[in-house]
């Protein structure tokens, strides 16, 4: 994980700084592996200090932003406040370079004696906690996340229980490693063994982001091994051992996070990071990027569940119109007979005075050029003529079925085709308020229930207007992009004038998209075209493909045909690009 030592030490000098003497006035427990402390410092008032043993997200920092907490405080919150709460941190320490981190606390019994008591947060993993613990008796008060021995054989986290820390790992401190050591250490590891590999075996406080920072700064490939080392090598890694023992030595960090296009976290650490290529890098306290970083984290996982719930529907729905696409063709080629049982009674007709009643009936068949002899399946029971009657009842039946399921495949294939471009867009949205648009849109189309909204509805004027992706092309001109069906429809029909430029991708889901022009416009540069038409293949179900084939038409040539779904449109007097999708394009204003 990238919360490694490094960042814990980082944390630890930030920390010590700014709590050490603080009271601590509340304690909340917003989830079951998260404490919340306010606490009241000398110089920057109250900090909310946030200590998580969270299996995924375990970590400890200083935090800005609001939590929501259960109506009842659970039984350790309620056990911290009755040790902590009005209790001063006396000293915020660091076990070597472990990722943990105790804080000792000055409190008051309640009888009014003073004590001492540490809360210790140790990250690990899913090993990570939360602990309480009486320093005097080394026993523990409680922790956060209880286990006796039947879940680990090393300890037990219950009260009462002798407080024992994670077990060491033995590494080499980078504060005091000499260049001897190091060489031996690297030179008598396994041959095949990455470099990067043998820093995260030995090297104490660095995670495996960290190791491959130094071997990237030593100038080496990321896959460097060590049976490619020499006395080089080792220099130019050693030089980076003792950048990073300095760092520790005088607390000189430089947090950093890294952001890609879209301003997704990428990465953080306690030092720069040079071996992550991303679009933008932001600085600060070390708690500020963690902040950022988990806050950013948690919006992209709350997108990602909220994409997953409507994209199971959607994908239901596409799954359970599929299985009926294909009773449908099925039932159509059963009703492909129809012609034949029109031909078997007009031939039994023809030939009734040569027919006896029987199993079959051998006829010329005068349909054929050549003149070919058929035999035709008789019910022994009917005469020919009655047979004759039969075979014409299940031409109209078969013809009949054929016309209503021909009917019913064409409304499968639309609402299926509509889906399809519903679920495109689903995958493609980058914030919440897309995927509420593609909600609102499944509601109204009564794929789900409408979801009740507290307090009064919106009026109509209140409703906010659909937000297009707006960019620009080089030539000046502005792009719109609608990233869902509704917005799609406004796009197209409210906001483009019938002399703007339309594009679509061609036969396949996507966003409709817009190059506003001016109305005596006769062309539209031939480079903003290119550059609208690789927008309208990215923001389509080819996005991954090579080439893409774009149609684009004046605005006026689109219309909708009557009852059609979101986004569903007709259009003429098109033409056809192929051109490569977008690579991650970057959203510009449309001035």
């Amino acid at each position: 994980m990238a919360f490694d030592g490094l960042v814990m030490a980082a944390v630890a000098r930030e920390l010590a700084d700014i709590l050490t003497g603080g009271r601590v006035e509340k304690i909340q427990q917003p989830g079951p592996g998260e404490i919340i402390m306010t606490v009241h410092t000398r110089e920057q008032g109250r900090r909310k200090l946030l200590l998580s043993a969270d299996a995924r997200d375990a970590r400890v920092h200083l935090t800005e932003s609001n939590h929501i907490n259960p109506l009842t405080p659970p039984v350790f919150c309620m056990v911290l406040r009755k040790h902590l709460e009005g209790g001063r941190i006396r000293q915020v320490s660091q076990a070597g370079l472990e990722r943990v981190l105790q804080f000792s606390v000055d409190s008051r019994d309640e009888l009014g004696r003073p004590g001492e008591k540490l809360l210790i947060c140790e990250v690990m993993g899913k090993h990570s906690n939360i602990l309480l613990v009486d320093p005097n008796s080394n026993t523990i008060v409680d922790g956060i996340h209880r286990y006796s021995h039947a879940v680990s054989r090393y300890r037990e986290v219950l009260p009462n229980r002798p407080y024992l820390p994670p077990p060491e790992q033995a590494k080499l401190d980078p504060r005091s490693l000499t260049e001897e050591q190091f060489s031996n250490e690297v030179l008598h590891s396994d041959e095949s063994a990455r470099l990067a590999d043998v820093l995260l075996q030995k090297i104490a406080g660095i995670g495996p982001q960290t190791c491959r920072e130094m071997v990237f700064r030593a100038g080496l490939p990321l896959d460097f091994r060590v049976e490619h080392c020499g006395a080089y090598e080792l220099r130019q890694l050693w030089q980076q051992i003792q950048l990073l023992g300095q760092m520790l030595q005088e607390g000189r960090f430089s947090p950093t996070l890294l952001l890609d296009r879209r301003g997704q976290p990428l990465a953080f650490a306690a030092q720069d990071l040079t071996h992550i290529k991303a679009h933008h890098k932001e600085t600060g306290s070390m708690s500020s990027i963690l902040d950022r970083y988990y806050e950013k984290l948690h919006e992209r996982r709350l997108l990602e569940n909220y994409r997953q719930s409507l994209w199971q529907t959607v994908r239901r729905e596409i799954t359970r119109l599929k299985k009926k696409t294909a009773l449908y063709e099925k039932s159509l080629a059963e009703a492909a007979k129809a012609d034949n049982y029109r031909i078997y009674g007009e031939l039994l007709t023809a030939y009734l005075y040569q027919l006896e009643q029987g199993p079959e009936a051998r006829v010329i068949n005068f349909y054929d050029p050549a003149g070919s002899e058929l035999t035709i399946p008789l019910d022994p029971t009917l005469t020919p003529a009655q047979n004759a009657q039969a075979y014409f009842k299940k031409y109209l039946k078969a013809k009949n079925t054929r016309e209503a399921v021909h009917s019913q495949l064409t409304q499968t294939a639309t609402e299926l085709s509509y889906l399809e471009g519903v679920e495109t867009a689903l995958l493609q949205a980058s914030d919440i308020e897309a995927l509420k648009e593609v909600r609102s849109e499944l509601e109204e189309q009564a794929y789900l229930k409408p979801q009740k909204q507290p307090g009064r509805h919106k009026t109509k004027k209140e409703q906010q207007l659909p937000q297009p992706l707006s960019f620009k092309s080089s030539d000046g001109y502005p792009i719109i992009v609608g990233k869902n069906n509704k917005q799609n429809d406004y796009l197209t029909f409210k906001l483009a004038a019938d002399h703007d430029i339309w594009l679509h991708a061609k036969e396949i889901p996507g966003s409709h998209v817009i190059i506003r022009c001016p109305r005596d416009l006769e062309a539209v540069p031939e480079q903003t075209l290119l550059e609208a038409a690789a927008l309208a293949a990215w923001f389509s179900k080819g996005r991954q493909a090579g080439k893409v084939p774009v149609d684009y038409t004046r605005r006026r040539h689109v219309w909708k045909p009557k009852g059609a779904k979101p986004g569903m449109v007709l259009y003429d007097n098109q033409k056809t690009l192929y051109v490569a999708p977008a690579e991650e394009p970057a959203e510009k204003p449309a001035q």
